[in-house]
Order: C-alpha cells, then sequence, then structure tokens
C-alpha cells in the first residue's frame, strides 16, 4: 500500500448535508476497496483561481490514505461521473 493524498472540490451550491454526504460516500469508496484513511481535511468553501462550470468557489476536500491501486481508480471512475465534484487530483507520496 503507497500513501495518497486526495484532492477533490465540490461544487458551492450544495447545502451542508449534501457536502457531508458527498464527503461521506467518497471516504466510504476509499474504504470500502481497501484504503485506510488518515486524515480527512475539510478546507471549505474558497474561491477558485479560475471559473468551472459557472462556480467562482468550491468546498475543498483533502484526504490522505494509504491505499492499493484498485481503491483508488475506482474513486476516480465515481469522481468523474459525478456532476457535484467540480475538479479532482490524486497524488502519490513519495516518502
Amino acid at each position: 500500500m503507497r500513501k495518497y493524498e486526495v484532492l477533490y472540490i465540490i461544487a458551492p451550491d450544495l447545502d451542508e448535508n449534501g457536502t457531508k454526504e458527498t464527503i461521506d460516500r467518497y471516504s466510504n469508496v476509499l474504504t470500502n476497496n481497501g484504503a485506510e484513511i488518515e486524515k480527512v481535511d475539510e478546507m471549505g468553501k474558497r474561491r477558485l483561481a479560475y471559473e468551472i462550470n459557472d462556480y467562482r468557489d468550491g468546498y475543498y476536500v483533502v484526504v490522505y490514505a494509504n491505499s492499493n491501486t484498485e481503491a483508488i481508480n475506482e474513486f476516480d471512475r465515481l469522481v468523474k461521473m459525478d456532476d457535484k465534484i467540480l475538479r479532482h487530483l490524486v497524488v502519490k507520496d513519495e516518502d
């Protein structure tokens, strides 16, 4: 298992419950596929560097996890189909 940092930006028009459900859903996707989540850092609503899908703000979430590639690939597949996720980035930590 390798260490990963997973960043994703949730659309700001969701209410607080919708945001929490989205965070829980994607945390469960990782854990159900064998990942161990070390920390979920909710950075909150922030201004985007450029407009994405007519949004100027987004809710940033960073997940630190020890994972296999299957869990990361499943997360990536599901996030690409979700309209509530504006952008995502998965970075492998080489420490």
